[in-house]
């Protein structure tokens, strides 16, 4: 009987993400605010309801918000999560302490905002405007549900740049700007200057802003915009920074310099460099949300951090052989994963599996993966942005030569294939790193269980 409740609550919940991605798609960004705004005012501003901790950035965004969420739940307050995309279930972007919301929840939220979407996208249509997106109502959806549950902090990674994305009617007490590189530039600019100018967007009147480490350009415009708006600025390397880091069994040891004190023998469950640098990010975001800036016991900052994980980020999915998933789908995302797969595993041989979106970057991505892969299968994800394997095969001939390149249309056969050609030289250490696209990974997850 549970069993055909629970397999009905799935059906349901299908059906009005079906609906709901009918929308104009995440990425097709309709610069402004207004109709999300609308709806939360006819909600009663759920986004007000709570403390929020708004983070932007280019990479480490979901890994960072994870971190912030796990710090805050284990001060004993009630935490909402909003994050994008989902690896396996849709429900996984809208988490109540941090588990993501039920089918039947979910359901739930979608009716009770339903009726005042449908009445702002009258609305627009009536003045010649598209109606809501579908990050726009998954906005609306979490907002909403944080509200509803209710949450005391709500942590929430926008969906792209950040001074039009949606969750921008939300006044961050917080803001988190992780690296910012290069990405989106279609929607976001062709400079860093530029998409800086984006993203600092989410700093808002009196806010304390935690600012990763940046080029000179990019730190001047974002300061510029925290000054204009009375932000305190809170900069890695200046006022925090990782202070030491090793390796660890299954992980990291970590000492973090955050503002109210140093915080030693931190061990970490991910691999990777970039994930201290998002560690220390959370760090002092927590500081400031829950001590007003000051020291956090150490013994919660242990725990938290020893409880963290962050799904599709040089995961290990499949032993004999390893199979690792990473998400990374920017140059700048490769470079780290690159330097943190060669410090955490001592594979002498790698196959990669690689899927590109056509709007990246696929000679940059691919140039970074070349000297680490000593053979590469190029697929497809299973999405209608997703560049043609044939195409990106022949970026790739360009980059590895036609003897370590492979075209394989379905991604099962890819993975198959390239465990083969890992297999051939597994007594010396050998892997298949599947990477090029968070769509791509969220698939491979599934396909070997781990969905």
């Amino acid at each position: 009987m549970r069993d055909e409740a629970a397999r009905e609550a799935r059906t349901a919940a299908d059906e009005v993400y079906a609906a709901i991605l009918a929308r104009a798609p995440e990425h097709d960004i309709d610069p402004t605010l207004e109709r999300v705004r609308q709806v939360c005012e006819l909600l009663g501003d759920p986004q007000h309801a709570y403390k929020v901790v708004h983070l932007t950035g280019t990479n480490g965004k979901t890994s960072t918000s994870r971190m912030v969420e796990r710090l805050v739940r284990e001060h004993g307050l009630r935490t909402g999560r909003f994050t994008s995309p989902h690896l396996t279930r849709v429900t996984e972007r809208i988490a109540i302490d941090g588990q993501p919301i039920s089918d039947e929840r979910f359901v739930e939220v979608w009716q009770d905002v339903a009726p005042y979407v449908h009445l702002v996208d009258q609305r627009s249509a009536e003045r010649g405007e598209p109606r809501l997106s579908f990050f726009e109502v998954f906005t609306v959806m979490a907002f909403a549900a944080f509200a509803d549950a209710p949450v005391d902090v709500a942590i929430v990674e926008v969906g792209m740049g950040g001074r039009w994305d949606s969750t921008n009617v939300a006044d961050g007490d917080v803001a988190v700007i992780t690296p910012i590189a290069m990405d989106h530039e279609r929607y976001l600019g062709d400079t860093l200057v530029e998409i800086a100018s984006e993203k600092s967007g989410i700093v808002k009147d009196g806010a304390t802003l935690v600012l990763a480490a940046q080029t000179e350009d990019v730190e001047g415009v974002v300061l510029a915009a925290a000054a204009e708006r009375g932000a305190r600025v809170i900069r890695e390397d200046v006022e925090i920074a990782v202070v030491e880091r090793s390796v660890a069994v299954g992980g990291q040891l970590l000492t973090l310099r955050g503002t109210g004190g140093t915080y030693t023998d931190i061990f970490l469950p991910l691999h990777g460099e970039f994930q201290a640098h998002n560690a220390l990010l959370a760090l002092t975001a927590t500081e400031a949300l829950v001590a007003g800036g000051g020291a956090l016991q150490p013994g919660i900052v242990e725990a938290a951090f020893a409880d963290v994980d962050s799904p599709g980020r040089l995961e290990i999915v499949r032993t004999s052989p390893t199979v690792i998933v990473d998400g990374a789908h920017n140059p700048a995302g490769v470079e780290a994963m690159v330097a943190s797969l060669d410090e955490a595993f001592a594979f002498q041989r790698v196959v990669g599996v690689v899927g590109v979106m056509a709007d990246k970057d696929p000679e940059g991505i691919l140039s970074i993966l070349e000297p680490v892969l000593d053979e590469i299968v190029v697929t497809a994800a299973g999405n209608t942005r997703a560049m043609a394997p044939d195409e990106l095969g022949e970026v790739a001939v360009d980059v590895f030569g036609e003897d370590r390149v492979h075209v394989v249309e379905r991604l099962d056969e890819a993975v198959d294939l390239a465990a083969g050609l890992a297999e051939r030289d597994v007594e010396r250490g050998a892997a298949v790193l599947v990477t090029g696209s968070i769509l791509l990974v969220a698939e491979a997850r599934i396909l070997l269980g781990r969905g």
